[in-house]
């Protein structure tokens, strides 16, 4: 097991060091060179074999950025890009803290004592760490907002261990429980949000909450374990990232990054060819929950990584009822479960893999949903298919079956990243977040970065080729990929495709990383990961990239949320976030006046004071936003 605290560096860093990707590969002598600026926005530029077209959209978009355009719906003064240690928002809009890492949820639970970061006990009664995804439910006149707690800053949660690095048993309860998911009732006193102390729907559910295997992998022998010989009960969730929203009123959150919490006892331990698919080493990223826990030490649980990477379905009106594992849904790193019923009644599931070259997913249920109906179980039953982006912006979803794939459906569903690479399924720029326009059948994604893509495979094997949805060597940037389904249907099996965006820096380069023609010195960004329409059809993007702020990012300051307006192409930036935090995840109060985001790891390398100011330690938040003149946000 390892003793060296990892946990500063990425997820993504952590992986390529204990599971490097097969090794260097010429695609074709694929080079950057080749990607002048004005041949990429052209309409019809190639890269290798792939003729690339930008949509409508954003070729028009040039006109619509115009100052003082009176059409814009984008209805705010564009915040300028900076590095303050603060979150700006536009001339008459203000922003203020809903709840933080270490708040109690009940009174009984002491304060958050910022010196130790607490304890086990205080923690498992107190608000998360790393606010990630999040959603609003209002019920029965109660306002409920549950949000993800995907991982932990160990120099502030154990700031009385040296180097942040666990040494008790507490230590480990402490950290288990900071991770998760924390649901709270809030309400808005005096124009000012907060969170109701002692509510009967707040509710912490951590690293060892029980929660029930569904689906095909249910009871199958790579689930099974000591604990739990018959492979129907699971404990706990983890680096929880983005997050869904059922019609029939559940929580949806999507464990991500959760090879990094295993290691093995034993460093000859051999890891098997499916687990080192899915990061897993005899190394964890610095937590050593195997310390205390025994599930984590792969020599004594080789299974228990297998009961992992899943889609949490959670009822947040009934504090009582057990957390379901959708298996039916894929294991793999999932961003965020965007849900859309098709206009034939079946639920539709988007599914972004977020690792370098891994796929883009799709479910699509078995049953359909009816307004007051039983859809307890419409989750459990339905049919995987992963995205296939054709060169000429059709594309199509490949269905992962037994017939397709030669597996078994259990098979399919706890190693849904070997079943995708057996159909040949296209590798993306690590695919973020997933939003379905509200107003019109079309989806888009997110498409962070990739800085292997045209150099490396992935950790399957296979090739990233600068082509299609994915066209920039050694992205640095991100892009936002668009898809309209054929004859307005989620459950078709073809689409056409476009890119609405790519990020870039024309600031600094006059070639493809300049980004796309809705790009410009004013409204520059990187990296976009969370997205999320409003019911306005309006775009909202949040970014997780480099806040440098220098050499290729110079100007574009700290990670950002801005606006879009997909008809036209215009965007602006609306919010800037804190040193070294990512701002992600969006919600509306029911009455559209209040926007709930969150701000991650603020100060991640020991750079902000936010939210506390003057010498305080830095701590992720839920804020709440809003307008001076209370007219509607979202």
């Amino acid at each position: 097991m390892t003793t060296k605290n990892t946990v500063e560096i990425g997820f993504d860093e952590f992986d390529e060091i204990v599971r490097p990707a097969p090794s260097v590969v010429d695609f074709d002598n694929v080079a950057e060179a080749s990607m002048s600026r004005r041949s990429f926005l052209g309409g019809g530029a190639a890269f290798g074999a792939t003729a690339f077209v930008m949509g409508s959209t954003t070729l028009s978009a040039a006109n619509a950025v115009a100052a003082g355009n009176k059409s814009s719906r984008l209805a705010f003064d564009m915040v300028k890009a900076n590095a303050l240690d603060t979150v700006t928002v536009p001339k008459g809009y203000s922003w203020q803290v809903v709840t933080s890492w270490g708040d109690p949820l009940w009174s009984k639970a002491p304060e958050l004592d910022k010196s130790t970061g607490g304890t086990g006990a205080s923690q498992e009664m107190a608000f998360g760490d790393h606010s990630d995804g999040l959603a609003f439910f209002r019920h029965n006149g109660k306002n409920i907002l549950a949000v993800n707690n995907e991982y932990t800053d160990s120099k502030t949660l154990l700031s009385n261990r040296e180097g942040g690095i666990a040494v008790t048993a507490d230590d480990i309860r402490k950290s288990k429980a900071a991770h998760g998911v924390s649901i709270v009732e809030i309400n808005q006193k005096d124009g000012k949000w907060g969170v109701v102390k002692d509510s009967m729907y707040n509710r912490r559910i951590t690293a060892d909450t029980e929660m029930a295997i569904t689906g095909p992998a249910r009871g199958h022998a790579l689930l099974k374990t000591s604990s739990d010989p018959k492979g129907e009960v699971a404990k706990g969730t983890w680096n929880n990232c983005g997050n869904g929203q059922t019609p029939w009123g559940t929580y949806l959150t999507c464990e991500e990054n959760f090879n990094g919490y295993f290691s093995a006892s034993d460093e000859n331990y051999k890891i098997s060819p499916e687990l080192a698919r899915y990061g897993v080493s005899t190394k964890d990223r610095g937590y050593n929950w195997a310390m205390a826990d025994d599930r984590f030490d792969l020599v004594k649980n080789p299974n228990e990584p297998n009961r992992f990477g899943y889609i949490v379905e959670i009822d947040p009106t009934n504090p009582n009822s057990m957390p379901k594992k959708r298996t039916a849904l894929g294991r793999f790193k999932h961003e965020n479960a965007e849900v859309a019923i098709a206009a034939n009644g079946h639920v539709v599931v988007y599914l972004g893999d977020d690792e370098r070259g891994e796929f883009l997913y799709r479910f699509v249920s078995e049953g359909k949903y009816t307004a007051g109906g039983d859809h307890s179980e419409l989750l459990s039953k339905g049919t995987l298919f992963v995205a296939k982006f054709h060169e000429n912006n059709k594309g199509e979803w490949l269905a992962l079956t037994p017939e397709t794939t030669g597996m078994t459906d259990a098979e399919i569903a706890i190693h849904t990243r070997l079943a995708a690479s057996k159909v040949g399924a296209t590798t993306m720029d690590r695919p973020e977040w997933v939003s379905s326009n509200p107003n019109k059948v079309e989806v888009y994604c997110c498409l962070t970065n990739n800085k292997n893509r045209g150099v490396k495979t992935n950790a399957g094997g296979d090739a990233t080729p600068a082509v299609g949805p994915n066209p920039r060597v050694k992205n640095n940037f991100g892009q936002i990929v668009r898809w309209k389904p054929i004859n307005e249907d989620h459950t078709s099996q073809e689409f056409n495709w476009d890119l609405f965006l790519l990020a870039g820096n024309p600031a600094v380069y006059d070639d493809a990383n300049a980004g796309s023609k809705n790009i410009n010195q004013d409204n520059m960004f990187n990296s976009p990961d969370g997205l999320k329409f409003d019911s306005k059809g309006l775009l909202w993007i949040q970014t997780d990239g480099n806040y440098s702020n220098k050499d290729g990012f110079a100007g574009q300051g700290n990670n950002q949320m801005l606006v879009a307006d997909t008809e036209t192409g215009e965007i602006r930036r609306f919010l800037v976030g804190p040193n070294e935090c990512e701002i992600t995840g969006a919600a509306w109060s029911s009455d559209k006046k209040t926007m709930f985001i969150s701000v991650q790891h603020p100060g991640e390398k020991g750079n902000s004071n936010w939210p506390d100011g003057g010498d305080s330690i830095p701590r992720s938040s839920v804020i709440a936003i809003t307008r001076d003149d209370g007219s509607v946000i979202g």
